[in-house]
């Protein structure tokens, strides 16, 4: 049907492909499996993984193409699966030795989702501890011996090394627009409570937020709406996540914002988004270059009071069970979170609140805000998943944010550029995320 290899089609294009017939579900997961054969020993993206199973599932599906049956817009196309997200009767480890073979009943419901859609889970992707700062064994795709980014590090590594199409994964502070820009695919955090989290191991219930992995902005459209709840569209006047996204007749109105922590970054990574700015600005894009409020300069402490608080009281008793087998990291994270008392967090949790209220309209008058997507180019350290500081703010807010690849940086590895708007645009953000992807066109988003 054409020349690229399959491990390189993207989600979209296998979907159609399947639905006409052009190309079997067996066909692509064969080739999706001899790609994981040959690189995973290398990239370690999946946790578990059941190739029998796969093809098991690919090969039910063709049967169902054939028979006529009803099919989803995600018929026959194999996922990953982040493992701190519940999958029926497959393991899910939340990336720590005390949830070794542990078997859930029922899969989450962005999996039910997913299943009902006609996908399939091909295996499930490394997290970090409890999708906090230890890591897992994942490597970066284009580096192995740097970081690919955490805590959703192995759906983002096994994108851009051609395992899978698509892969979902979470975000509490930066855990999917840093791994997705330090592999160089794209990652989209839509806004918080699109994509439910029931089956989803909390860390922050008032942070955390599902999402995806794809290689293109198209695809990560299609993959989000397909896991969305539908009931949300209702609460939102019928918005939510557009399946496609309509080519756009003007460009977007941007606002260029490099955020209190612009300090961190590194002076390369500096100076390619200043660049990116003015190729986007150069490419018809109105960009206006403004600063946060300055109430803003408090928005990372509020984060760390809410992350904190609540994942002291979320992991307090598995902590009083087996705090041997608890990371450092995570002990410490926990011990920290016992000194905030209820009324700090109650306090914490109103910040957030008027954050997001002030979030709201200073981008109201935006199509989208660009913004560094992580502090440079991936670390050359195992020890470590890198500063999720650009995304902070975003989260802490609820909006949807997407990145994109944006070049390389100075030791070859990927940079991204993030893409942020209004909570519940998110059509008009993947909108503004897909005209500056066309307008900086840095196209290899899979590892050779």
């Amino acid at each position: 049907m054409n020349s690229i290899p399959l491990h390189c089609m993207g989600l979209r294009e296998a979907a159609q492909a399947i639905r006409r017939g052009e190309l079997s579900s067996d066909e692509l997961t064969r080739a999706l499996l001899a790609r994981i054969e040959r690189h995973e020993s290398t990239v370690r993206a999946f946790q578990w993984m059941d190739p029998q199973r796969a093809l098991d599932l690919a090969r039910r599906a063709d049967r169902q193409l054939k028979s006529g049956d009803q099919l989803g817009p995600l018929h026959g196309i194999p996922l990953g699966i982040k493992d701190i997200i519940a999958t029926q009767d497959i393991p899910t480890t939340m990336g720590s030795p005390i949830y070794a073979g542990h078997l859930p009943a029922q899969s989450a419901a962005l999996v039910q989702r997913a299943e009902a859609a006609g996908a399939f889970v091909l295996g499930k992707t490394v997290t970090t501890e409890f999708a906090y700062f230890t890591p897992g064994k994942t490597r970066n795709p284009w580096n192995p011996a740097h970081t690919p980014g955490g805590s959703s590090s192995g759906s983002a590594a096994a994108v851009a090394m051609g395992f899978l199409p698509g892969a979902v994964g979470t975000q509490t502070n930066g855990s999917m627009i840093r791994p997705a820009a330090f592999c160089g695919v794209v990652g989209y955090k839509p806004t918080a409570g699109f994509i439910a989290l029931a089956g989803v191991h909390p860390f922050s219930p008032s942070l955390d937020q599902p999402g995806v992995f794809t290689r293109s902005v198209s695809d990560a459209a299609l993959l989000a709406a397909a896991l969305m709840e539908r009931e949300d569209t209702d609460a939102v006047s019928g918005e939510g996540i557009p399946d496609d996204i309509a080519p756009r007749v003007h460009p977007p109105r941007l606002a260029a914002v490099r955020s209190p922590v612009w300090h961190l970054a590194d002076p390369q990574a500096q100076e390619h988004f200043l660049k990116m700015v003015a190729h986007l600005r150069s490419a018809g894009a109105p960009v206006e270059e403004l600063e946060l409020p300055p109430s803003f300069k408090d928005a990372h402490a509020v984060h760390r009071t809410v992350m904190v608080g609540e994942g002291a009281r979320i992991f307090a008793d598995l902590q009083g069970r087996d705090r041997a087998r608890l990371s450092p990291r995570l002990n410490a994270l926990i011990d920290e979170g016992r000194s905030i008392s209820d009324a700090d967090l109650s306090r914490g949790l109103e910040k957030q609140r008027e954050f997001a209220g002030e979030l709201d309209a200073f981008l109201k008058d935006f199509d989208g805000v660009v913004t560094p997507s992580a502090l440079g180019e991936a670390p050359a350290d195992l020890t470590q998943t890198g500063d999720p500081a650009f995304c902070t703010i975003w989260s802490l807010g609820g909006v949807p944010a997407v990145t994109i690849p944006a070049g390389r940086g100075v030791t070859g590895l990927p940079l991204g550029l993030q893409i942020v708007g209004p909570r519940r645009a998110d059509g008009q953000v993947l909108s503004a995320a897909l005209w500056c992807d066309e307008r900086i066109g840095w196209g290899q988003r899979i590892v050779d």
